[in-house]
């Protein structure tokens, strides 16, 4: 008496990564997810190894898994892979606050965002 296993999300020529919790905005995010949007997976993880943004280390490793979960689960061709969805979303904030002059104090927010990368295994065109 077990649950049922939960559908696909996505397609059967797709597979998914996400990476919930990476330190950084959202908006710093999805300026490295546009990078690779429709790109090829080979071609994308070469753009975020040589990007000099913080942010593509945290990206090319959600990629990485994404590629790693076509080819092992889904049984997909490694190189016909295209990232077909590179989306951003808000996470966790963590608040904290620093002291200043006076006796007052203001209030600093690490946010964390979520990033959820999507390649598809598309036919020679």
């Amino acid at each position: 008496m077990s649950k049922q296993a939960a559908p696909r999300r996505v397609g059967d020529n797709q597979a998914l990564a996400v990476g919930n919790t990476i330190r950084g905005s959202a908006q710093k995010l999805n300026l490295v997810a546009a990078l690779i949007r429709n790109k090829k997976a080979g071609d994308a993880l070469n753009i975020l190894a040589f990007s000099p943004k913080g942010m593509a280390v945290d990206v090319r490793k959600v990629l990485a898994s994404a590629i790693a979960n076509a080819e092992n689960n889904h049984n997909l061709d490694v190189d016909a892979l295209v990232v077909t969805e590179a989306s951003v979303g808000k996470s966790i904030s963590m608040k904290r606050f620093a002291t200043r002059g006076r006796g007052k104090s203001t209030r600093i927010v690490k946010p964390f965002s979520r990033v959820r990368i999507v390649v598809t295994e598309q036919e020679d065109a």
